[in-house]
């Protein structure tokens, strides 16, 4: 099913968006290729029932009006109504976001997923230089939101079969609106994702994180050629069914974990298992992981309804377990999430508490 389409004749030229480099460490050298690839697939996707808190920077919307934070909150409430298992809370307080939300300048831009966690506490993860008001802007502000769950852009999947007139595209891309170098149009549009990042095996033009092209920038296949690439101004089919996978409709309450009881994770990359703790008595308590697994593991406290962050452990790409030491209180109750990146030895994955 394809999502709405827009041409260079509805718009004018196309003006894009481009990523923040990550800071994300690359993986220890020596990983056995299945295990790199695992945590580098899920490495920048929150674990799911995360509630990202957001703010705005710029109440004026970079002077543009209240309509600019509106087309945002509009964009973050298409995503969550698809029933994901993650949620968006606004806050005044930028030191209390993991997403600071921005109006200036003339371009668009955001850190990808996890790696909004990397950006300075009070610097913007994610900015909007143009206006959201119409379907382009829409599109912008679904796309950006993209961003933050953890999506790339679709042209640079390796699986479209996408061969660039690469001079052409410098070119292009050189001149108003984008006004951009070589190196930010190799990294938004010419570089190719790593096989291992690519959670679809098919290419998908109509996804809202695709780019749209005129024709002449693109060599191969014959098709974009022709016709380039047109600008999606929705969700489209495998972006809805992508973001579920990603983040399920959560369960309503975990399963609650007593203590010295061992369960098992999940064995399949990027499964998630989620517990609910309630001591019995206020004291310091380990969590760990156990087994040969990378996995990421994030201990919340329920406040007033709401789950607050209290501490994690990642330790993918290393030789170790995780573990949490943090004192727990009796009458509090508590959640801890593990999502796997991989398993590589015989026997399962498990977590504890005492």
């Amino acid at each position: 099913m394809a999502g709405v389409r827009s041409t260079v004749a509805d718009y004018g030229p196309p003006r894009y968006c481009s990523q923040k480099s990550s800071l994300r460490p690359a993986p220890a050298p020596g990983l056995a290729p299945h295990r790199a690839h695992a945590i580098i697939t899920i490495g920048n996707k929150w674990l799911n029932g995360t509630v990202l808190r957001y703010c705005f920077l710029d109440s004026t919307g970079g002077g543009r009006g209240p309509g600019q934070l509106d087309a945002v909150r509009a964009a973050l409430r298409e995503w969550k109504d698809l029933g994901i298992g993650l949620d968006f809370k606004e806050v005044d307080d930028s030191s209390e976001s993991e997403v600071r939300i921005d109006f200036q300048g003339r371009f668009s831009e955001s850190a990808v997923g996890t790696d909004v966690l990397q950006v300075g506490q009070h610097e913007a993860t994610t900015n909007f230089g143009w206006d959201l008001t119409d379907a382009v802007g829409h599109a912008t502000a679904l796309h950006e939101t993209g961003h933050v769950l953890g999506f790339d852009h679709e042209h640079q999947n390796p699986n479209a079969g996408i061969e660039w007139e690469e001079e052409k595209v410098y070119a292009a891309l050189a001149l108003p609106p984008n006004e951009w170098d070589r190196e930010t149009t190799f990294f938004n549009i010419i570089r190719k994702l790593d096989a291992a990042t690519v959670s679809g095996t098919d290419f998908d033009a109509d996804s809202i994180m695709e780019y749209p092209f005129p024709p002449g920038l693109i060599k191969r296949p014959k098709k974009y050629r022709i016709e380039g690439i047109p600008d999606p101004l929705s969700l489209s089919a495998f972006d809805k069914d992508m973001v579920q996978q990603w983040y399920p409709t959560l369960v309503a309450r975990p399963r609650h974990l007593e203590p010295r009881e061992s369960v098992a994770l999940p064995k399949h990359s990027g499964g998630q298992t989620d517990f609910e703790i309630t001591p019995a008595e206020s004291r310091k308590y380990a969590v760990a992981t156990f087994g040969d697994a990378d996995v990421v593991m994030a201990l919340f406290e329920r406040v007033n309804g709401e789950l607050r962050y209290v501490t994690a452990d990642d330790d993918s790409g290393q030789d170790r377990n995780g573990r949490l030491d943090v004192k727990l209180f009796k009458g509090r109750s508590y959640v801890v999430r593990a999502r796997l990146y991989s398993s590589w030895g015989t026997g399962e994955a498990a977590l504890m508490y005492w």
